[in-house]
C-alpha cells in the first residue's frame, strides 16, 4: 500500500531523475504504480474510494417494510422493542447478536428520513435547587381497568438536576390534585428543594395578566414547605422544559412496558398503580448517585402535611342531598336540615358536623352530575390511595 510520504518522494524524484522507472525505484514502488500517481497528481489519502457497500448481508431487508409503520407512527419506539417483536413474529429467525445491526439501521433511517426532532435548549441546573411539576394526559395509551377505559391524568414531579421523578394519578388540574401530588412527591423524596416551578396553572397563578401573584392557597402551600414559587410565561412551555421532556419520556417508557406486557388491561386500579411504581423504581435506580447529591442539600420536610383542602359550609336539603362543586351527593336522612362542613380533596370529600366527623364520600368527576357512583374498578381503596 502506497503512503502519502512515498507519493511526495516520488513527485520530488521525478524532477531530478531522468526516467520514471528510476524515480519509482527510489520511492519504493513499481513503474506502473508510479505512473498512476504521477498522472493523478493527488496523494493516496485523497484518492481512496469511500466504502459504501455492505460487507455482510442485511438480515432485516425482508422485514423492514413491517417495521416502517411502527417507526413512522411512533417516534419514541425503541429498537429493542421492535427487535423483541420481530423475534416473536419470526421464531428462530433472529438472534440477540443482531440487535446492534437493527439499532444502527433505525438510527440511520431516523436521521435521513424520520420525523423532525424537538429542539431543546440546555439549561444549567444545580443540586437541590429546582423542582418542576406538571399535569399530563394518559388517555392515548389506552389503559383499561377490568375491561373498562380508564381516562386519567398524572401529576408529574421531577428534580431538574438528577431527573428523579414520581407521579400520582389524578383526574383534573385542580389545586387539590396539585397539592396532594406535590406533597406526596416531597415525602417520597425525603426533602424539599429551594424552588418549585409550574407553568401558568390556574391552580397556582392568580391571573395570567398578573402571573407573579400566586393564589392564596398555593402561596400557603409553598410557605408551609419553605419553597419559592416560580412559573413560566404564558404560551412558553419550553421554559418548563425538563418536566415537559420527562412527560414525553415517561409516557414512552409506560407505552414500551405495556407493549412488552402484552396487555393494557389491569384487574384493578391498585394493580395499575403498582405497575407505575415498579417502572418509576427502575427509572430512578439509574439516577441514584445524583439523587444522593441532591438529598445532601435539600431542606428538611416539615413535621406534618399542609392541609390545603377547600372548606365549604353546606346545608342538607329535603331530599337528603348536598351539593358540592355543582355535584349532588346523598347523605343519611338523619342529617336533614343540618349544616355540614365539607373538606374537599382531589378524590374524596370529608363531611363534618361541627367538630364531629360524619363520613367520607367519593368525589364525582366533572360537574352537574347526580350521585351515581364511579365504576367500582376505578375507585380508591381508601383515603390515602392514589399514591404511586
Amino acid at each position: 500500500m502506497i503512503t502519502d510520504n512515498q507519493f511526495r518522494r516520488l513527485m520530488q524524484l521525478i524532477q531530478t531523475k531522468k526516467t520514471l522507472s528510476a524515480a519509482a525505484a527510489k520511492a519504493g514502488m513499481d513503474e506502473k504504480t508510479a505512473r498512476k500517481y504521477r498522472d493523478a497528481g493527488i496523494p493516496p489519502s485523497e484518492s481512496a474510494k469511500i466504502h459504501t457497500w455492505r460487507t455482510r448481508p442485511d438480515p432485516f431487508v425482508e422485514v423492514w417494510s413491517q417495521l416502517l409503520p411502527f417507526l413512522e407512527n411512533n417516534s419514541g419506539l425503541q429498537a429493542k422493542t421492535l427487535f423483541d417483536w420481530l423475534k416473536h413474529e419470526h421464531p428462530g429467525r433472529f438472534h440477540d447478536g443482531q440487535l446492534r445491526t437493527l439499532q444502527r439501521r433505525i438510527k440511520a433511517w431516523r436521521a435521513m428520513e424520520g420525523p423532525a426532532k424537538e429542539v431543546m435548549f440546555e439549561q444549567i441546573h444545580k443540586p437541590g435547587r429546582l423542582a418542576q411539576s406538571d399535569f399530563t394526559h394518559m388517555e392515548r395509551l389506552g389503559v383499561r381497568i377490568d375491561g373498562q377505559p380508564f381516562p386519567h391524568m398524572l401529576y408529574h414531579f421531577t428534580l431538574t438536576w438528577s431527573n428523579w421523578e414520581t407521579v400520582r394519578i389524578c383526574f383534573s388540574e385542580s389545586f387539590e390534585s396539585l397539592a396532594e401530588g406535590l406533597q406526596q412527591a416531597l415525602e417520597q423524596l425525603g426533602g424539599v428543594p429551594r424552588v418549585h416551578q409550574t407553568d401558568s396553572l390556574s391552580a397556582a397563578v392568580q391571573h395570567l395578566d398578573n402571573p407573579d401573584v400566586f393564589t392564596q392557597r398555593y402561596g400557603a402551600l409553598l410557605e408551609h414547605y419553605g419553597m419559592n414559587g416560580q412559573r413560566t410565561q404564558p404560551r412558553k412551555p419550553h421554559e418548563n422544559g425538563d418536566i415537559e421532556k420527562r412527560n414525553h419520556t415517561f409516557k414512552v417508557a409506560v407505552d414500551q412496558r405495556l407493549i412488552l406486557r402484552g396487555s393494557r388491561d389491569f384487574e384493578s386500579r391498585e394493580a395499575y398503580e403498582a405497575f407505575l411504581r415498579q417502572l418509576l423504581e427502575e427509572l430512578n435506580a439509574g439516577r441514584h448517585k445524583r439523587v444522593v447529591e441532591e438529598l445532601a442539600v435539600l431542606h428538611r420536610l416539615p413535621r406534618r402535611r399542609h392541609d390545603g383542602c377547600q372548606r365549604v359550609e353546606i346545608a342538607v336539603g329535603q331530599g337528603s342531598t348536598i351539593t358540592v362543586k355543582k355535584n349532588i351527593y346523598s347523605v343519611h336522612s338523619r342529617l336533614l336540615g343540618e349544616k355540614l362542613t365539607a373538606r374537599i380533596y382531589a378524590e374524596h370529600i370529608d363531611l363534618y358536623l361541627g367538630r364531629h366527623f360524619v363520613e367520607q364520600i367519593e368525589r364525582l368527576r366533572g360537574v352537574g352530575r347526580p350521585s351515581d357512583q364511579l365504576p367500582p374498578c376505578h375507585r380508591l381503596a381508601g383515603p390515602q390511595a392514589g399514591g404511586i
